[in-house]
């Protein structure tokens, strides 16, 4: 993307490599200068699939890490603080309950997870490039994983644009885009082609929302895609919200969340519903959404608010 320079996929063994005592340092020129280390008790797991370099570690202060690319995905300690508000904000927000839902990308099962915490929803599609990052979250990650064994789930290991392009025009409800950051295999998950047909396959009133970067290190990226989605979703709604993960770049993340022109005017500020109290004992119980967060987290400070202007709804 224009808003920044290109970037490399990295390497697990490069971060490791930055200090040979037993600390992993996540390196990426996407956040220059500065870099997330941890003491790693053992690796557990380190490959490079058709895609991507997978690793999985063991540390002591957050439990199990993944890591893409020399990227840090998700951690056993904090990773429900992103599950969650990735995809309670669309299904709560939505102004009509949802029924039909698509993942793209989540590989390791935590949005799907958090997706069938809705019985309101009949049928959950999930399109993953890479069919490894399935297999290693429910080896090392089952607490996230177990969102593969809801029966109303359907896996396609497939290229995630292709699957959205070949849905039928007005095919869900929402869709949810569990993404990398735009390096790699994930990069063409942040241009317009693929927004566009998201818009043609969600129906009217339907909901898209993307993992878009933080405020703090790429308001640039967030600047340019928040303007193309404006585009793409004439007539609809555009609004960024974001929660806190203490093992993400500056310790947050954000999604932009685009509502499809429907006959009713869309909010995803208020939470229309809660998301199902799961009886399963497989499930852990929320710790981090709840309705106030919800409204809270779109609530951006004056420099965001600035920069954003032209580009989000704000009123």
């Amino acid at each position: 993307m224009a808003a920044h320079e290109k970037s490399a996929p990295g390497t697990a063994k490069a971060g490791l490599d930055v200090a040979r005592s037993g600390w992993f340092t996540e390196l990426s020129t996407m956040w220059k200068g500065q870099g997330l280390s941890f003491q790693v008790e053992k690796t557990l797991f380190q490959d490079r699939s058709k895609f991507q370099d997978v690793c999985v570690f063991q540390t002591q202060a957050f439990g199990k890490v993944l890591v893409l690319d020399g990227v840090i995905q998700c951690t056993e300690k904090d990773e429900f603080a992103y599950q969650e508000m990735i995809t309670h904000l669309p299904l709560c927000g939505l102004a009509e309950a949802p029924k039909t839902v698509l993942v793209v990308g989540g590989g390791d099962g935590g949005v799907l997870r958090e997706v069938a915490r809705h019985d309101c929803v009949s049928d959950i599609q999930i399109a993953e490039i890479d069919g490894m990052v399935p297999d290693v979250a429910k080896q090392f990650f089952p607490q996230m994983a177990v969102g593969f064994d809801d029966p109303r789930v359907q896996v396609h290991i497939t290229d995630g644009i292709k699957y959205v392009q070949e849905a039928a025009e007005n095919s869900f409800d929402v869709i949810i885009v569990d993404s990398s950051d735009p390096v790699g295999p994930a990069e063409v998950l942040f241009q317009k082609p693929f927004f566009e047909a998201m818009h043609r396959a969600i129906r009217p009133g339907g909901m898209v929302c993307t993992q878009a970067e933080s405020l703090w290190l790429h308001l640039g990226i967030i600047k340019e895609l928040a303007a193309m989605c404006h585009t793409v979703f004439q007539g609809g709604d555009v609004r960024y919200g974001y929660t806190t993960v203490p093992t993400y770049p500056s310790g947050q993340i954000g999604f932009l969340l685009c509502t499809k022109k429907g006959s009713e005017p869309a909010d995803p500020r208020v939470p229309n519903r809660e998301p199902s109290v799961s009886t399963s004992s497989n499930y852990p119980p929320l710790r981090y959404y709840n309705s106030a967060v919800h409204r809270a987290a779109f609530a951006l400070p004056q420099f965001a608010i600035t920069e954003l202007a032209s580009s989000i709804n704000q009123a």
